[in-house]
């Protein structure tokens, strides 16, 4: 079937503003489940598609290529589900606290945990690994000194990304350099000017807010750890499955068979520590999460967690998300706006501007990470080669509108398994994920500056001269 020309300019406008506000007011105003506003909103795109009397074929044609690019990052969040539970139970992550009381500065803890975080995902390039295995090591830690737990959230979650940002491995990272067609290992370069400076500030602000008494936290730490040592296995060889992982990056194994490895492994180490484990019972904890029973009410909170049932209500999320997604594109909604916008630029600035502003708005109505960086990438592709810009140029400011801020999205992909893996909201994390908030912010420092802003060699002295203010 033919389809109909695109809708106007403000059409698409009104009816995008309609869907984000309809949004916002559920979840920030009546504080609404995420699932029950975007489920919401389908039904106001569904009402729009009824009165343009676009046929059916197209709201089914329209989900289901919304949710094909969320196939795998679903079956990933299943596997970390199961993950985290088997973990728990051989040791694993209790040795990692246990090891962290010991190594890690409880002075310095926030700031360390960033670093950390950020070396570690540097190596995996996983942002999603990193969280959902030291990372919940880490705000096991943070808990028990005290420490405010969104905050704890918000240092893991920025070392996290500012490691999957960086890292040659990472998806994402090698999503935006194909898409504006730059060398990879130049296009990570080029994305020191934004980076940098957003690491520096985050670290000097959990360096602030995350300063801990180590004398009022002692005892506490004393208690965990031979709560810990008492019920779990705390043993070196713990680490072989995070040694495993860190072998499967450097590899480039793909995510779902190193998680595979991981759980296979983690498994082995459970029937060697207790031979009497039935297979039933591994079942239950893999399908419902562990539960702990240490007699330490804090502790059996902590690590009572994961199991394949803790991220369906993540899986429900990003089915509705991307159904919303797939719509919107379908109806040529988001399109519409893309091309008007991305032709009515005049400035290094307001082109910058305009297409973090447009990453974060993708973010904002489909919730997919990639499709931030695909979808503009594509629309602003020829404007940003018009101007003469080297490719990198693009490819950071997709990286620091799209790939981080999707983390701050309670409906996004990134942002809802961060609040499935921690307990903690989005909104409640979100004022503390500093590394993902300063991004955009020194992206556009350097669109006012110039820094960063290079010209491609060969348009060096010919084509479309945009400068730092010029209009």
């Amino acid at each position: 079937m033919e389809k109909k020309g695109k809708p106007s300019f403000k059409e698409a406008v009104f009816v995008l503003l309609l869907i984000v506000s309809s949004i916002a007011i559920g979840v920030v105003g009546l504080k609404l489940s995420p699932n029950i506003t975007i489920l919401a909103a389908i039904g106001l795109i569904m009402l729009y598609a009824v009165v343009k009397n676009y046929p059916t074929e197209w709201l089914h044609e329209g989900i289901v290529n919304g949710i094909k690019p969320g196939i795998i990052p679903i079956f990933i969040f299943i596997l970390v589900g199961a993950l985290i539970a088997v973990w728990i139970q051989a040791g694993i992550i209790p040795t990692l606290m246990v090891v962290g009381f010991k190594l890690i500065s409880i002075k310095w803890f926030v700031p360390s945990v960033f670093v950390v975080c950020a070396i570690v995902g540097s190596a995996v390039g996983s942002a999603f690994t990193v969280m959902s295995t030291i990372g919940i090591a880490f705000f096991g830690i943070g808990t028990t000194l005290g420490l405010n737990p969104a905050l704890v959230v918000g240092a893991i979650v920025s070392g996290a990304v500012f490691g999957d940002k960086m890292s040659p491995l990472s998806e994402s990272t090698n999503l935006a350099a194909a898409i504006v067609d730059a060398d990879l290992f130049k296009h990570i370069k080029h994305m020191m000017w934004s980076t940098l400076p957003a690491f520096v500030v985050s670290f000097f602000l959990f360096a602030v807010l995350g300063h801990t008494n180590q004398g009022a936290s002692l005892s506490a730490i004393q208690e965990v750890t031979a709560t810990l040592e008492l019920n779990f296995t705390i043993s070196v060889w713990s680490f072989l499955p995070l040694l495993l992982m860190l072998l499967c990056a450097w590899r480039k194994v793909p995510a779902i068979l190193t998680i595979l490895l991981n759980i296979a492994v983690a498994v082995g180490m459970i029937f060697i520590q207790n031979s009497k484990t039935s297979l039933n019972e591994l079942a239950r904890v893999i399908e419902s999460g562990f539960v702990a029973h240490t007699g330490n009410q804090q502790i059996d909170s902590l690590l009572s967690r994961g199991g394949i049932e803790s991220m369906m209500p993540t899986v429900s999320l990003i089915i509705l998300t991307l159904s919303l997604g797939g719509l919107l594109i379908e109806f040529g909604l988001i399109s519409t706006v893309m091309d008007v916008v991305s032709k009515k630029m005049t400035n290094t600035p307001k082109l910058i501007f305009t297409t973090l502003l447009t990453s974060i708005g993708v973010n904002l109505f489909i919730g997919e990470q990639f499709l931030s960086v695909i979808l503009p990438g594509n629309a602003f592709k020829e404007t940003y080669k018009k101007a003469g810009f080297d490719p990198t140029v693009l490819g950071r400011t997709l990286e620091d509108g799209g790939t981080v801020i999707n983390y701050l999205i309670p409906w996004g992909i990134a942002g809802s398994f961060v609040a499935s893996t921690f307990g903690i909201p989005t909104l409640t994390y979100l004022p503390f994920v500093f590394f993902s908030l300063f991004s955009p912010v020194f992206s556009m420092v350097s669109a006012f500056t110039g820094l960063g802003v290079s010209k491609e060699e060969k348009n060096q002295k010919q084509g479309l001269e945009l400068q730092p203010n010029q209009e």
